[in-house]
């Protein structure tokens, strides 16, 4: 009896390891469309309806922005309401493959503007396939991490940018994680991130390519980009230090301007409190582009907290009559915010 226990064990154990070593039991984590400043925090609600699992979390914010270059500083106060809500539905088939509707929208009263994304997805061993407006997934994958509070670093991305509505793939495959989106016109970004701990530490790497759209400023001009970028992170304890650059190339009716950008940034937390700080560096034909970004939380109760940020961007590029872009602002938020 025993030696027939050992040979089930050891089937048991070996086809266990089989299933982990193949390159197909690869999982994605749940799909957000969610590519807001104003990120949720809290961990979702979750209640079932019939065979299906609903996932509900959401943001208020109430903050108050004022333009530091403004000639009356206090005059230029902006006060406003924010809101986003997220809601995921998610049932499993008779063949164990999940599938799932997200919806994220946000309103801004200041714009007085309703902003909402929304895709369907089917996750199976080989992986997550989506469908919907999840152009964002490769950026939120290799992206360096958010500023805390109302921190928000300007221009450390791609000029150029995805078209609204696409497919994707995204799939883990141990400590990696891989991500391809495809968008309407036939443009894509592809992106691989590697996490795992080494000792005390933690370490992400990251890298990605893209090939995109971007109107100039004034609107004359439409540029194809194509760009590449690395990034790396390390975490020790509650405190994060990170690093990424990229190039990229704007082509546009037989000439082609070259732009180079570096970012970094750090951000820790002490009991309550969190703090970051930012910045980037940019240079797109000689001409210099900069950013910077400071940002503050005070966490007040469960999902309440108090929101500081100081933020500020430079970028002003002219080539052949054409305004490619036009980036000069620097602004201080303050808000109230509670997250659910």
């Amino acid at each position: 009896m025993g030696n027939w226990k050992t040979i089930l064990l050891g089937k048991g154990a070996l086809c266990a390891a089989a299933i982990c070593a193949l390159p197909h039991a690869a999982h994605a984590q749940l799909l957000s469309v969610n590519y807001d400043e104003l990120s949720i925090l809290e961990e979702p609600l979750a209640f079932d309806v019939g065979r299906a699992t609903v996932l509900v979390k959401g943001a208020v914010d109430v903050p108050v922005t004022l333009d530091v270059d403004a000639s009356d500083f206090l005059a230029s106060a902006n006060v406003s309401f924010r809101t986003q809500g997220e809601v995921n539905i998610e049932a499993q088939l008779g063949n164990r493959w999940d599938v799932g509707l997200t919806y994220f929208g946000a309103y801004d009263e200041n714009s007085d503007d309703y902003n909402d994304n929304v895709a369907g997805y089917i996750r199976t061993s080989w992986g997550t396939f989506a469908g919907g407006n999840i152009l964002g997934h490769v950026r939120e994958l290799t992206r360096r991490r958010r500023g805390v509070g109302n921190a928000a670093l300007a221009l450390d991305d791609y000029y150029g940018q995805l078209d609204r509505w696409g497919g994707a793939y995204i799939g883990r495959f141990g400590p990696s994680v891989v991500g391809a989106v495809v968008d309407e016109n036939g443009d894509f970004a592809a992106g691989l991130a590697y996490q795992r701990p080494q000792g005390t530490h933690d370490i992400k790497l990251t890298a990605n390519i893209a090939r995109s759209q971007f109107v100039s400023a004034d609107g004359t001009t439409n540029f194809r980009s194509t760009g590449g970028g690395f990034g790396g992170e390390l975490t020790y304890g509650s405190t994060n230090f990170d690093l990424a650059s990229g190039f990229e190339n704007l082509d546009a009716n037989g000439f082609s301007l070259q732009r180079w950008f570096i970012s970094g940034g750090a951000q820790t937390k002490i009991a309550t409190l969190s703090l970051s700080a930012e910045g980037h560096y940019g240079l797109i034909e000689g001409r210099s582009e900069y950013s910077y970004a400071l940002g503050l939380q005070q966490d007040l109760a469960r999902g309440l907290s108090l929101n500081l940020g100081l933020n500020g961007k430079y970028a002003v590029v002219d080539y052949r009559n054409i305004s490619v872009i036009m980036e000069d602002e620097n602004t201080v938020t303050a808000s109230v915010r509670y997250n659910f």
